[in-house]
């Protein structure tokens, strides 16, 4: 349980991407105020005021009202630090920013794709993929697991769901970290951190406009060709709108999954008991990922805005006023997990909101247990003896909980491939 001395509600800090950075997620700050203040007014330089929700049924309550509390116009609660300009224009348009009824009929469009049977017919896929990643490390002891491991798998997974050739998925690498890390200095190559959004987003944007349009000429079926040719209300659908749908596919596709499997073998790490224990016992791993899922909570936070006036856990609120959702606080509510500071990997149940919850649970959470079940399977079976190497290095974001570089030392049984 993390202390919580020192703390006070005229100075607590859960959304500045400075404190995410160098400290990780903010768990001391998050039990504090499910305790005294779970629906708490935050005011903080650089972003227009909100509510900040800490408690897993708040949450809940909230996410399964769709049309109380707009997805829109506030997608996650940003801040602008030095470099970023807030623009009036919205970059995108896709799911995660839509309300019903145009948030069904877009998610219909792929979502056939992402079922459970659509994506165990892709696991033998996922397992050579993971495979080739993991005998490139054969020779060595030490690597950088973020760029060596976790970061090469999910990007050549949706690499291929999408139909990118190989000799692009590099950019694909590059684009998802601008578009994701503009704040942060190393993704940054001297530009201003709007400048690096931008790049990022208009890299992805153009790169498949151009491949949308070889699909409507030579169709394949792949999720770029069932995109292009997608119709929304008998129309064709809108360019902004289809170029929006790739960058969520694109960024969703890799972040996530990426940040999930960093921070799962960070936990093991930590935790070697647990390592032993899937080791000892592989049949745990489906346990072992959904606490994983639970312990990493990749996405921070995305933000609701009220309807009309409401009420939350006692707290009245006005129509237009935001709330800002934090999953990784759900995940550590004491109200729902027992001892919620303990990796378990044989957990349960374990109704964690790592993927949400409502009409916006996430749309490739099957994929993504796919991919984890399947890499921390092959990891178990390989991988020995595994340390950290240097020092952990956090992304500069209060939205997706990254890690950018985390050097391990270990040992690798060939034979086991």
């Amino acid at each position: 349980m993390p202390t919580q001395e020192s703390l006070s509600l005229d100075t607590i800090d859960v959304i500045g991407p400075g404190h995410y950075q160098k400290h990780g997620y903010p768990h001391r700050e998050w039990t504090y105020l499910r305790k005294h203040r779970p629906v708490f007014r935050c005011e903080y330089p650089g972003t227009h005021p909100f509510w900040a929700i800490t408690k897993y049924a708040d949450i809940v309550e909230i996410s399964r009202q769709p049309r109380l509390f707009l997805n829109g116009p506030r997608q996650q609660i940003f801040v602008y630090e030095s470099g970023m300009k807030p623009g009036k224009a919205k970059p995108f348009r896709h799911l995660l920013d839509m309300d019903p009824p145009d948030h069904g009929e877009y998610r219909a469009i792929v979502s056939r794709n992402f079922t459970p049977r659509a994506v165990r017919s892709f696991q033998s896929k996922v397992e050579e993929i993971t495979r080739g990643v993991i005998d490139e490390l054969i020779g060595s002891r030490q690597c950088d697991f973020v760029n060596d491991v976790s970061a090469k798998i999910p990007l050549v997974v949706i690499a291929e769901m999408l139909g990118v050739p190989h000799e692009d998925r590099e950019k694909l690498f590059r684009w998802t970290n601008e578009a994701i890390g503009g704040l942060d200095p190393e993704f940054q190559d001297g530009s201003a951190a709007h400048d690096t959004y931008e790049r990022g987003r208009i890299g992805l944007f153009s790169y498949f406009e151009e491949m949308a349009a070889k699909r409507i000429k030579s169709p394949i079926d792949d999720l770029t060709g069932i995109v292009a040719k997608a119709t929304i209300g008998g129309a064709p659908m809108p360019k902004f709108e289809m170029m929006s749908y790739f960058y969520l596919l694109v960024v969703a596709g890799n972040e996530t999954t990426r940040n999930a499997t960093t921070g799962g073998m960070l936990a093991f790490i930590e935790n070697p008991g647990e390592w032993r224990k899937l080791r000892e016992n592989p049949a745990l791993i489906k346990p072992a990922v959904e606490e994983i899922l639970r312990w990493t909570s990749p996405v921070i936070q995305f933000a609701r805005t009220a309807a009309e006036d409401a009420e939350i856990h006692g707290q009245k609120i006005k129509r237009g006023e935001s709330f800002c959702l934090f999953y990784p606080s759900a995940n550590r509510d004491e109200d729902v997990f027992a001892e919620p500071f303990r990796f378990d990997i044989s957990r349960d149940p374990n109704p964690h909101l790592a993927f949400g919850v409502g009409e916006h649970f996430c749309l490739g959470a099957h994929l993504a247990r796919l991919e984890l079940e399947v890499i921390f399977s092959q990891l178990i079976s390989r991988i020995e003896n595994v340390e950290l190497a240097g020092p952990v290095e956090r992304l500069r974001s209060s939205f997706i909980g990254g890690i950018k570089h985390m050097p391990i030392t270990f040992d690798i049984n060939s034979r086991a491939a």
